[in-house]
């Protein structure tokens, strides 16, 4: 082989060497300004996601009242993750709402642990998708009843993919069933023991508020107190906080506590941003 034969043959392998990084060089660099965006932004949303036999709809009250109540109406996307995990959208986020809320639900929002796994899969594929279409670098969680389960495991399970994109700052559980309708902690479902044992899991800087309802001093009439209390073997020592709060008075059982007045109270104090009352805008800084 002469000169020119080995001078062409390596030529021609740069050349191919070039073409194949373009695509590698161009997606770095779309990752990269993604990421710069993503680290810029101020969009900090309230991702919801509703019990067993609930729809996206389940909000509609919780949400109304809140929008009276701030200094801003938050927007509000929905969305239904199919068997199929097929996306179906209604609603939006508003160009100029840096707090809004996204509802995920669910076809198959039957009960049950196997579902539950299912649909932590399914919010796992419906917060992937919110990741790609929205630049946000952080965000809060509230769960109903078994959407409070759906979001522990799915933290438990899914999360450290997306710890270093966007951090959970605070999960909200409201009636949330972890030892199911158990009474008695020392029989311990196996959900719940499997819960405790990924526990180390979590996010450390997470905190995390559990709302119960006290109809009666059991049960807020379907979940057992107990069974929301059991929370705390998962969360305490694992999390930055966790706090246990009692929701008393009307509208305190299972099915009316999202619109119970102290939990949108509860609510709008920890999970939504503060106004700023040093300046005269609507700017909002985190509490």
């Amino acid at each position: 082989m002469n000169k020119n034969t080995n001078y062409k043959w390596l030529l021609g392998l740069v050349v191919i060497m070039i073409i194949l990084s373009i695509p590698s060089y161009s997606w770095m660099k779309k990752e990269n300004n993604t990421r710069a965006e993503r680290s810029k932004s101020l969009l900090s949303p309230v991702i919801m996601v509703p019990g067993s036999s609930a729809t996206t709809e389940r909000f509609n009250q919780l949400i109304s009242q809140l929008n009276k109540t701030t200094v801003r109406r938050h927007s509000v996307l929905k969305i239904t993750v199919s068997r199929e995990a097929k996306l179906s959208y209604s609603g939006s986020i508003k160009k100029n709402d840096l707090e809004p809320f996204i509802i995920i639900g669910f076809t198959d929002n039957r009960d049950g642990y196997t579902n539950i796994k299912k649909q932590a899969y399914w919010l796992d594929i419906a917060f992937d998708s919110l990741m790609k279409n929205y630049k946000f670098n952080n965000f809060n969680a509230f769960g109903h009843s078994n959407g409070g389960l759906i979001w522990t495991y799915w933290l438990e399970h899914y999360y450290s993919q997306y710890d270093s994109d966007a951090k959970i700052k605070r999960l909200m559980t409201l009636g949330t069933p972890y030892n199911f309708t158990e009474k008695n902690i020392a029989n311990r479902t196996q959900m719940l023991a499997d819960f405790i044992k990924g526990r180390s899991k979590l996010p450390k800087s997470l905190k995390v508020y559990s709302l119960t309802g006290g109809k009666n001093y059991e049960s807020d009439g379907i979940v057992p107190e107990s069974s929301v209390a059991a929370g705390k073997f998962i969360f305490q020592n694992q999390v930055k906080a966790y706090t246990a709060i009692i929701v008393t008075g009307k509208q305190a059982d299972h099915s009316e506590l999202p619109q119970n007045k102290q939990v949108i109270q509860v609510i709008r104090q920890y999970l939504l941003k503060k106004p700023n009352k040093s300046v005269k805008t609507n700017k909002r800084k985190d509490d």
